[in-house]
Formats: C-alpha cells, structure tokens, sequence
C-alpha cells in the first residue's frame, strides 16, 4: 500500500503565504504524477485539482492560483509541496494531496490521496 500524508494548514491572513507538505510512502516504485485539490467549505463543493505536477516536470494550474501558487516535489524524501502566496479567502478549503503511482510488478497506475489538510484565509 502506498501513504499519503498532508501538512502544513492552519490560519492565514488575507495577503499571507502558506506552505503544504505531503509525504508520501509505501511500496511503490514511481511517482508519475502529483496533484494537489482543494475541496471548499458547504454543501455541494466538489474536489478539484488546483496544481499538477507530471514526472517529467510540467506543471500545470487552474486559473484561480496561477502565478499565486507552486508544486514542487522533492524526489529523495518523496515529497510534494504546495507554496501559496498572495492568498485570498476564495483559498479557504481543505487540500489534498494525490499521487499517481507505479506497484512494483504491477502495470497499472495507482492513485492515492491523503485526509487533507484545511486553510482558511481571513479577510
């Protein structure tokens, strides 16, 4: 089984900077791609992913956090990161992280996500 554990939430002020880490482990033998997606508060809110990042390094954003967020990974700890800067209380949501993964000797990809982590932006 493969793990996957977000951190890094709390309070921020409108304007402020956060960072979300995720951890992930487990038997896998690649990480082939990375999201991170944010479900809001209330009724009715979907998860979506809001920053991809692919193994050979594409990235890619939602036009609501482009140019205000970055993913990055960090291959020899396995780990994925979310910079946020500028933020708004439109951010305010709870993130996740996804991974899509390669099982030693299995040719299928695998997807896991995290329990997510929350952020609220105060205005």
């Amino acid at each position: 089984q493969v793990q996957v554990v977000e951190s890094g939430g709390g309070l921020a002020q409108f304007g402020g900077s956060m960072n979300l880490s995720c951890a992930v482990s487990g038997a896998y033998t690649s990480i082939e791609t990375m999201r991170w997606l944010r479900q809001a508060p209330g009724p009715g809110e979907s998860r979506a992913a809001v920053a991809v990042l692919t193994r050979s390094g594409t990235t890619r954003y939602v036009d609501a956090v482009a140019g205000r967020f970055t993913i990055s990974r960090e291959n020899t700890e396995n780990m994925v990161y979310l910079q946020m800067h500028n933020l708004k209380p439109e951010d305010t949501a709870d993130y996740f992280c996804e991974v899509d993964v390669r099982r030693p000797g299995l040719p299928e990809i695998y997807s896991y996500w995290g329990q997510g982590t929350s952020v609220t932006v105060s205005s």
